[in-house]
């Protein structure tokens, strides 16, 4: 087992990818609006992150919310995004693409693989919503992707510490498993020692009160289901100081 697994910090802001590298992270992943389980940002965010921070930076390709299974003017988007993300410099790209049946698209996810390279390939959490865990590391595998980002199939990391193990045993040095989903100073090294995982995915994030000192309290951007308005959520460095020391 590594004596210090490598952990990767889930951002959404130049602010929070400057904080996790102060924290001592050893890679970014960037996104936008991680309360919809995160998106591809925009250009401007990854252009300036990549000037800001030294440590690696992967971007996520994901065009929305929700399910993993994307129509072809999507798909486009994707490919898009990934030569953006590319022409800038980014280190690498996270994505995942899934069959209406929860399979890996196989032939899809090669396009966008191919279409990365020399970036490197996380296969993010649309690994966990697949519903045969075991023949979908045997695609990703398949497919030379990097990395597969889990919780174990479950809503935290900790509840699929079993099936991670399980994975990490399977995937017998040919993939990196990395455990991500709830990871936090408290339950990291049970993770890491339960598990025998090479790399470890946290947000490390607090609430800030907005610096707005007025405030119309009953308009909102946003629908029913809402983020307080004059909140801010954005990493702790001290937080992922915390983590590596937990470990």
């Amino acid at each position: 087992m590594n004596k210090t697994p490598l952990i990767e910090v889930c951002v959404d802001s130049i602010e929070s990818a400057i904080a996790a590298e102060k924290g001592g992270a050893d890679r970014i992943e960037l996104c936008a609006s991680l309360f919809e389980g995160g998106i591809t940002p925009s250009a401007g965010c990854i252009e300036l992150t990549l000037k800001n921070v030294s440590i690696d930076t992967n971007v996520i390709i994901r065009p929305r919310g929700g399910d993993f299974f994307y129509t072809e003017i999507e798909f486009e988007v994707m490919k898009k995004d990934i030569i953006i993300a590319k022409n800038l410099g980014a280190n690498g790209v996270v994505l995942g693409i899934l069959n209406r049946d929860g399979s890996v698209d196989v032939g899809r996810t090669k396009e966008l693989v191919d279409l990365a390279r020399p970036m490197t390939i996380t296969f993010h959490r649309a690994f966990d919503m697949t519903p045969d865990p075991f023949k979908a590391l045997e695609d990703i595998i398949s497919l030379g992707i990097n990395r597969i980002l889990t919780s174990g199939q479950e809503r935290t990391a900790l509840e699929g510490i079993d099936l991670i193990s399980d994975l990490v045993k399977a995937a017998n040095g040919r993939i990196i498993i990395m455990a991500g989903g709830g990871v936090n100073e408290r339950n990291i090294n049970k993770l890491y020692t339960k598990t025998s995982v090479q790399e470890l995915h946290s947000s490390g994030r607090v609430k800030m009160d907005s610096a707005m000192t007025y405030r119309k309290s009953h308009v909102f951007m946003g629908g029913e289901l809402r983020l307080p308005e004059y909140e801010v959520s954005i990493v702790a460095s001290e937080r992922i100081k915390s983590l590596k020391d937990s470990l």
